[in-house]
């Protein structure tokens, strides 16, 4: 690919698989978006969307493995944009690349926030008198971003066993919930209420309503571009990193699946679960006893917090990639790596104060989730998007790597670049009627900020020195560079 190894390839295919799965994480997208689609659709939706969804990203999954497999770089996305396009090269790679790395600062922010509003559903299930407040979401989600930060900053070994504990913390620890929920209950609802459509939106159409509620799927399945940044660290990577993105998808939407059964058909009293602060909690807590409850919001923290640190790795390579070519403030900072660890240390840092500020609105703001989430999924979407686009335009000229769907290439890339443009959308609408201060969807504000920036920034100085990925000389050349 033209660069010289830095990172250790320490990664093997588990491993590979192990991050996406964990930033997907099925347990911290459905518990902290849950509440929302019990309102957008209710059951039909949370179910049938989950199903619907699932298909979808399999297809950008399958888009973005065939392209992985062709360029295994930590560059990943704005890499293959720059190499796929014919031409403005740098314009493709420089946008894919800001849009990357606004969502993954989006998914390490949601996440750590999801982890502090259940965290404190969990002290206040302790001290009833404890009071939720914005200042305290903030400074816990601190305290996250802080330890994760640490963790990352130490070798990718230690980054690759916690992902492998992460997933089988997932696994057992979804198995665990949905059985309590199947066995203990004496109670539950009946087959058809699958099938009940709800909307609490405020809007009158039940169709729009119903797109709401897909947002609620499309949150969880993000981050899988995880195991593309990490490629450089794979071995054999042309292979495993598609593999590694297919399978955390189709693990995922399974494992999801029970998961949301299990929860919506644990539902005592549908009015008062939607309206409660956290609805999976009261879930736990009507159908289980709070004992028992309290075990199992320990399972969902600990999963938000693997989710969060293996988000945090994912954002980092991204960040080490885009600022070894040079398309970042400080550049020389952020792609350097410690000679003692192999970990890009400094890029570390840096994602955990971009997310910090991102998650300041939150001191004072109760709408600042939605706006989080919403610049993840747009900002990692398009991201997704762009080189899937450039691919399909290609055609026949597109040279795949060992792993590719052949004939299959061009129609399950449109089907894809259909999906991330119908989704982002959505993502960008207005949630809840009516539309207020409170109620305001922020992520085109946020989400058109950072491309104002990144457009102003482009015709000022950066379309003259940037030029897309850069090669650090011919094979031999770079290959006398490696881990110097």
């Amino acid at each position: 690919m033209g660069y010289p190894r830095k990172l250790t390839r320490r990664f093997r295919a588990f491993d590979n698989f192990a991050i996406s799965f964990t930033i997907i994480n099925i347990i911290s997208g459905v518990f902290s978006a849950f509440g929302f689609g019990m309102g957008a659709g209710g059951p039909l939706i949370l179910v049938l969307g989950w199903i619907g969804v699932s298909v979808m990203v399999l297809f950008v999954g399958a888009a973005m493995g065939e392209i992985a497999s062709a360029y295994p770089t930590s560059g990943a996305l704005y890499f293959s944009a720059g190499k796929l396009a014919r031409r403005h090269r740098g314009a493709w790679s420089w946008y894919t690349g800001w849009l990357n790395f606004v969502g993954q600062i989006g998914g390490t922010a949601a996440t750590g926030y999801a982890a502090a509003t259940f965290i404190q559903a969990f002290l206040a299930m302790q001290w009833p008198g404890y009071q939720v407040t914005g200042q305290r979401t903030v400074l816990i989600i601190t305290v996250i971003l802080l330890l994760q930060a640490l963790a990352n900053t130490y070798t990718v070994q230690l980054v690759a066993t916690l992902n492998r504990i992460s997933v089988w913390w997932l696994l057992i620890g979804m198995t665990a919930i949905v059985l309590a929920l199947v066995i203990i209950p004496d109670h539950h609802q009946p087959p058809s209420f699958a099938f009940d459509f709800v909307n609490t939106t405020g809007f009158d159409s039940a169709v729009y309503a119903a797109m709401l509620g897909l947002l609620v799927t499309s949150w969880t399945f993000t981050g899988f571009d995880g195991s593309f940044h990490m490629s450089e660290e794979t071995v054999k990577a042309t292979v495993n990193t598609p593999k590694g993105i297919m399978r955390a998808i189709g693990g995922s939407a399974v494992a999801g699946l029970i998961l949301v059964l299990a929860l919506v058909y644990a539902i005592r009293d549908y009015a008062a679960t939607a309206a409660s602060a956290a609805p999976p909690v009261r879930i736990l807590l009507d159908a289980l006893g709070p004992t028992t409850a309290e075990v199992l919001l320990l399972v969902v923290i600990g999963a938000m917090l693997f989710c969060g640190l293996a988000n945090m790795t994912s954002n980092t390579r991204q960040i080490f990639a885009f600022a070894r070519d040079g398309a970042m403030p400080g550049s020389r900072h952020w792609h350097s790596v410690s000679p003692r660890t192999r970990t890009p240390v400094k890029a570390v840092w840096l994602a955990a104060a971009c997310s910090f500020v991102l998650i300041t609105p939150a001191w004072w703001s109760h709408t600042a989730f939605t706006a989080i989430v919403s610049v993840n999924v747009v900002g990692l979407y398009l991201a997704y998007g762009a080189p899937i686009y450039l691919r399909l335009r290609l055609g026949d000229d597109f040279e795949p790597g060992p792993w590719h769907l052949g004939r299959w290439g061009r129609p399950v890339a449109a089907v894809a670049v259909a999906w991330i443009v119908f989704s982002s959308v959505l993502f960008m609408l207005p949630h809840a009627s009516p539309v207020t201060a409170r109620t305001f969807n922020y992520a085109p504000i946020a989400l058109g900020a950072v491309l104002l920036i990144a457009t102003a920034w482009w015709f000022t100085t950066a379309r003259r020195r940037f030029q897309g990925p850069v090669s650090y000389g011919s094979p031999d050349e770079v290959a006398a560079m490696d881990l110097v």
